[in-house]
This record gives C-alpha cells, sequence and structure tokens, in this order.
C-alpha cells in the first residue's frame, strides 16, 4: 500500500527523512481494527520522528501520522484515537502510553491498524476531513481548557502564537466556551484570521497587555515564557503543550512563578473520554475544525515542507 513514512532519522534535516511509496499491508491481531483511512492531518508530532524524537532508528521504516477518520472492517465511519495502551486493550495493562508513530505505524496510508478499543463512532455531521483534525491538536486544546486550565465563562486566556492547529483549535473552544480570547503573534494576516474565528484582540508577540489575564495556553515554549507568565494575573496558570521554539528560555521568572502563585500544568494529548466529548462538541454546536489545505497524499511532501517554514493556518489534511 501507499504510504509518507520516516525512513531514516535526521536530527538537522527532517525532511530528507521523509519517503513515499509502498509498504508492507498492516498487521491484523487480536483485538485490532484494520480502517481504510479516508482523510489523515499533520502535525508537528511528524517532524519531530522524522528527527529522532520518541522514534529510535531500530524500529524503522515507520509510517507517520497520528490523526485519521476512515471506515472500518465491518463499513463503520470512525475516528481513531491516537494514544495506544492508554487502557491495556490490544496491547496489555503492561505497555507503556504511546502515541501512533511511536511503537505502531501511523495513519499516512491507505490503511492503518489500531486497537478496536481505540475508535469512536464519526458524527455523520462532520466529514472525515474535519474529523481527522481532531485527534491530537484539537484534543491537546480541548483538554488544555476544559480539563487543566479551569477556567469558566467570562474568564480571558491568552493563545500565544497565532495560526497553528493547537492555537487556532484554541481560540475556536475557548470562543464557544463564553471565554474572552486573546492572541499573540508575528504574522499581521494570522492575527488577523485568528480574530475572524473568533478572538477578542490579538497582539504583536511579546506586547504588553491591556490588563493581566486568568490563563495563558503556551505551546511556543522558550520563545514566548517570559511572556507568558509576566502576562498571568496573581493565582493564574499556564498551560504547557508544546515548545517549539525550544524548551529552555533564558529566564524561568521563578521568583514571579512562587511570589504569585501561579499555576503552571502540563498537559499532552487527551483521553478517548475527552475525544468523545470533544465529538459531541462539535456535532451539537456547529464547531469545525479549521482546516488549511487539502492535499493527496502523494504530496505529502509539500505539507511537510509548509508545516516546517510553519507557513499554515489550521489543519494540513491529507487523503489518500
Amino acid at each position: 500500500m501507499f504510504a509518507a513514512y520516516a525512513a531514516r532519522i535526521d536530527a538537522d534535516d527532517p525532511l530528507s527523512a521523509l519517503e513515499l511509496g509502498e509498504l508492507p499491508e498492516p498487521e491484523v491481531r487480536p483485538g485490532w481494527s484494520v480502517v481504510t483511512v479516508k482523510a489523515a492531518t499533520l502535525n508537528h508530532h511528524d517532524l519531530w520522528s522524522l528527527r529522532g524524537v520518541g522514534l529510535p532508528a531500530e524500529r524503522l521504516p515507520m509510517i507517520l501520522g497520528c490523526d485519521a477518520a476512515g471506515v472500518d472492517e465491518d463499513g463503520n465511519e470512525v475516528v481513531i484515537h491516537s494514544v495506544i495502551g492508554q487502557s491495556g486493550h490490544g496491547v496489555g495493562p503492561d505497555e507503556p502510553r504511546s502515541i501512533l508513530t511511536e511503537r505502531y505505524q501511523g495513519t499516512f496510508a491507505q490503511r492503518v491498524a489500531v486497537p478496536t478499543w481505540n475508535l469512536l463512532p464519526k458524527p455523520a455531521g462532520l466529514s472525515f476531513a474535519e474529523a481527522a483534525c481532531l485527534p491530537t491538536a484539537w484534543l491537546t486544546a480541548y483538554r488544555m481548557l476544559f480539563t487543566k486550565a479551569g477556567v469558566k465563562p467570562g474568564d480571558t486566556v491568552l493563545v500565544q502564537g497565532a495560526g497553528g492547529g493547537v492555537s487556532t483549535a484554541l481560540v475556536v473552544l475557548a470562543k464557544a466556551a463564553g471565554l474572552r480570547v486573546w492572541v499573540t503573534g508575528r504574522d499581521e494576516a494570522k492575527l488577523a484570521r485568528a480574530v475572524g474565528l473568533g478572538a477578542d484582540a490579538a497582539f504583536a508577540s511579546g506586547a504588553r497587555l491591556p490588563e493581566r489575564v486568568d490563563a495563558v495556553m503556551e505551546t511556543v515554549g522558550a520563545a514566548t515564557w517570559s511572556h507568558s507568565v509576566k502576562s498571568l494575573k496573581p493565582g493564574g496558570a499556564i498551560v504547557i503543550s508544546g515548545a517549539t521554539s525550544g524548551a529552555n528560555p533564558t529566564a524561568t521568572e521563578l521568583n514571579r512563578i512562587f511570589f504569585l502563585e501561579l499555576r503552571v500544568i502540563g498537559s499532552t494529548m487527551g483521553t478517548k473520554e475527552e475525544l468523545a466529548g470533544l465529538l459531541a462538541l462539535c456535532a451539537n454546536t456547529g464547531v469545525r475544525p479549521v482546516i488549511d489545505s487539502v492535499l493527496p497524499l502523494a504530496e505529502a511532501r509539500d505539507g511537510f515542507a509548509r508545516l516546517a517554514k510553519g507557513d499554515v493556518f489550521g489543519k494540513i489534511v491529507l487523503t489518500p
């Protein structure tokens, strides 16, 4: 079957490690289902995999892709929850949690095998492309806001870095929940589009805000860390789900964190139950993921290159 996969590891030039071509069909095993992929989406996790983060060379070749929606062997339209081993279903109780492409082949292929437990029904009102956007970036945003941040309608949330898959999801979901949403970024066009999605105000990266906020959603990392800490009200929370600009800020701001009793909270992906809640929210409210573009799987290299350059607004969808 045709697939986009990591053929080798290259920390300095990850795109050189990407190959497109024929690989064997998914392995069929007890407690697993084979899904015919109708749509899959790109994440920064895929670029990190090409760099060897979470993917050792002995597991190559590895089909990339965490997210997908498709059709199972019984003809059911499904969405894949990509965290394997969370429950033990299909892998045994002692296997540590992993994300597709770390231990098991991913979704950038015509077919993918996952534990049957990891399948959720696709709501009829969502297209395959829309549903495929949800299991990583949108699930991450959902957990950050509604499980980790402790915010309530009327609170103000700052989203660092307009444009990416998680940040656009945060804007849309926060607005749908009755929060006041501010965004920062370096690209005026992306800031304007964020306002078009519902953000109440947009600011240049590092700009002084009109007032402090209740929570900051942080995916950028080192480049925005100091600004995130300084933007919080006493007792406020920073929820971190990524560090695309680096994990080691020049100033940790420890004095401010302890003196103002700020909360620093890590957040990774989400549970199957949270994904079910996100699917229901989209089905019941009309909220839809922001799609940057849809490409055939054969043009996956172009999508990876755009993601690596940061030349995206929303999710890039691949269709086998």
